[in-house]
């Protein structure tokens, strides 16, 4: 009898998964599930506004342990732009999250930057840097090309 594989060892048949585990993570506030989208290496990078560079898994743990200490966070991914090749993955979303207040629901917006490498275990997130956005942040501002007719 074979035992069925490990969550962490299908995780992140592509960028986009392993993305989507780690937002998923986030909701539902598991731990285990979240670090599992990253890379195991001494220098993954993660920083979130208002806070100093984290380096390394522990203090990514930790960081995320806090987070999540009075369950998931009510977050969702929206408008992801991404910069792909055959073993690296830049995405850039706009997250938007629920906070609860005493005077009700309140919406933040924040802008993320995530990046993963093509592993042997698969794609693993090796660095997510949050800044802080507004309600301006609906909507992108680009160099599209201009076409004259």
């Amino acid at each position: 009898m074979s035992k069925a594989p490990k969550k962490s060892a299908t995780l992140g048949g592509t960028a986009d998964e392993t993305e989507a585990s780690f937002y998923e993570a986030l909701q539902t506030g598991d731990i285990e599930r979240l670090m599992a989208c990253w890379a195991d290496d001494d220098e993954v990078i993660c920083v979130h506004p208002g806070s100093p560079r984290l380096v390394g898994l522990g203090a990514v743990r930790a960081a995320f342990d806090a987070v999540l200490s009075h369950g998931g966070v009510r977050i969702q991914m929206e408008a992801l732009r991404k910069l792909e090749h055959m073993t690296c993955a830049v995405h850039s979303v706009r997250e938007r999250i629920d906070i609860l207040t005493n005077e009700g629901s309140v919406q933040a917006y924040a802008l993320a930057t995530n990046v993963y490498f093509k592993t042997a275990q698969g794609w693993r997130m090796v660095a997510h840097h949050v800044s802080a956005g507004g309600a301006n942040e609906s909507e992108d501002i680009s160099d599209s090309p201009h076409v004259l007719h």
